[in-house]
């Protein structure tokens, strides 16, 4: 539970009435999300409605059933915060967008290439992007829902697309057992056997941009003993 000095409002107005709470920014944006597994008692300060929380004014039972049909503060808070407005300091919102905008430039970083040479972005260079298309981050949007709108806004100052690559490997057996989790996690094999000289070969589909990171791990754990060729 966020402390009190440290917990935002979040706002709902509805039927000529205002309803407050007081919540933790970071784990209130997370809950608004359609997958998330906060719970409203973690997003909460107090567990209290308001009709002003900076003077403690509480909002009247009566108010909230007639808005929420309950008075439960569990039950009315989630309504707030998916139909209301959460605000923020200036600094809150500027470090919530800088740390979204960290979480989308790594993903593009790891998942887009540069069409015309099939290598991926330096994420600089799709963060220089970004500052030259002036794109705006929601810090209350997930970054799913944001890369493709940024994707499509720094197509007007360098070549990008999300592309997967499939990668064939061949492992020595006795190398084949460490390799195996790391390549799982990387991309989805989709094909694979043991051949008869003992060495293990599979067909792996990686996001095109962690092509140098997933090369540089597998040679790592082998040694160097791998053979890896792009299936077209």
């Amino acid at each position: 539970m966020v402390s009190l000095e440290d917990a935002v409002i979040a706002r709902l107005e509805s039927h000529g009435e205002r309803f407050e709470v007081l919540v933790d920014p970071d784990l209130a944006a997370e809950f608004r999300r359609e997958d998330s597994e906060v719970s409203v008692e973690d997003v909460l300060a107090v567990q209290e409605v308001f009709r002003d929380a900076r003077k403690g004014d509480k909002a009247s039972e009566e108010a909230m059933r007639k808005v929420f049909e309950t008075a439960d503060p569990l039950e009315v808070t989630p309504i707030i915060l998916q139909r209301g407005t959460i605000q923020l300091t200036a600094e809150q919102r500027r470090q919530m967008i800088e740390d979204k905008r960290k979480k989308i430039i790594s993903k593009i970083a790891c998942e887009a290439i540069n069409p015309q040479n099939g290598l991926p972005h330096p994420p600089k260079r799709i963060e220089k992007a970004m500052e030259e298309a002036r794109v705006h981050v929601d810090p209350f949007k997930t970054v799913d829902e944001q890369v493709n709108i940024v994707l499509k806004a720094i197509r007007t100052k360098i070549p990008i697309k999300f592309e997967k690559v499939t990668v064939a490997i061949k492992i020595p057996g006795d190398r084949a057992g460490p390799a195996y989790g790391v390549i799982s996690n990387f991309g989805k094999i989709k094909n694979e056997e043991w051949q008869s000289d003992g060495s293990w070969i599979a067909v792996v589909e990686i996001p095109g941009g962690l092509q140098d990171s997933f090369y540089q791990k597998i040679n790592e754990l082998t040694g160097g003993n791998v053979e890896t060729r792009i299936i077209k």
